[in-house]
């Protein structure tokens, strides 16, 4: 059976954070849920305290300075502080659904797989949170990708190499990993990152790690989306949206070239990076940059962030 600790970074969820930790306690697998909690304003750390002394497969932490610090540092937090041979993720305002480690446990049978990941849904919790998700994402049920995959093919596809569009993101709700596969690379969220530090971590994940898809053609958790959720909040192609973009990619690019990655890989990241660097500059260096970057790299113009060179 599986041994899973269930890291919960917790920031103001005082109005889901019981929902969200009574549905990890379902399950046998999960050995332990960490609740991380994260200088809240509102009464989240009373909730967490109660909920800790009310049940000893949960445990409470703060950060050394009790301080706040982001969901990154939040869940690096709570992998240090894992006894768990497998590791998965909930956020506070989330839940898992009965079937969540149904293909794990089937999958990690093969001892060369290191991470499971599968699809989660949404639900509206707010009128005002189902119209702002709905502008940005439309009305997609499914967080997920498009077709079965593992290895190395899901990190290309996430980068977008793949013949076939893979789709270009799965959520750390659905992912369960080996302790020792994140150990074994020193892998740890970029806590520099307020946003995105998710996507930064899947997609190094996969580059280090065997990856393989779960269930994936329905939810096996689900998304609560409320008036409060930041990602929504940030339109698509705006300044505030390119730059947080751009603070992403900047971060892989280096990862890339510390790590010594492919040239293919490193080329595609770079022109992912460069598309969101020339989004925010303006006037005529801008134009002059873009031309100079298309006249050195014209495959530039085939990545799904070319949009963002003619965004003034």
């Amino acid at each position: 059976m599986l041994n899973i600790s269930v890291i919960i970074p917790v920031y103001n969820a005082a109005q889901f954070l019981e929902k969200s930790v009574q549905s990890a306690l379902h399950f046998d697998e999960v050995k332990e849920i960490l609740l991380i909690e994260d200088k809240s304003t509102d009464n989240s750390l009373e909730i967490c305290e109660k909920l800790a002394s009310g049940n000893s497969r949960i445990k409470l932490f703060q950060h050394h300075d009790k301080g706040n610090h982001g969901a990154g540092a939040s869940r690096n937090l709570g992998i240090e502080k894992a006894t768990g041979n497998f590791i998965a993720f909930l956020d506070a305002d989330d839940y898992y659904l009965p079937n969540r480690f149904e293909a794990d446990k089937e999958i990690f049978r093969d001892p060369a797989i290191d991470g499971v990941f599968g699809a989660i849904g949404v639900e509206y919790l707010t009128e005002k949170g189902r119209q702002e998700f709905q502008a940005k994402f439309k009305d997609i049920p499914l967080t997920t990708v498009n077709y079965p995959a593992e290895g190395e093919e899901v990190f290309r596809g996430l980068l977008s190499l793949t013949p076939k569009i893979f789709g270009t993101f799965f959520h750390l709700n659905a992912l369960t990993i080996k302790k020792s596969a994140i150990e074994k690379y020193n892998l740890r969220f970029n806590e520099n990152l307020r946003v995105h530090q998710d996507s930064d971590f899947n997609i190094k994940l996969s580059y280090f790690c065997h990856l393989k898809s779960g269930i994936i053609d329905k939810a096996v958790a689900i998304r609560g989306v409320h008036d409060n959720n930041r990602i929504t909040k940030i339109i698509q192609y705006s300044p505030e949206y390119n730059e947080r973009q751009f603070i992403l990619w900047q971060s892989l690019y280096h990862w890339a070239v510390t790590n010594n990655l492919p040239s293919e890989y490193r080329k595609r990241i770079y022109l992912s990076f460069k598309s969101f660097d020339l989004s925010q500059q303006k006037g005529l260096r801008k134009y002059f940059n873009i031309v100079w970057e298309v006249i050195k790299n014209y495959e530039i113009l085939r990545t799904r962030y070319r949009y963002n060179y003619y965004k003034s």
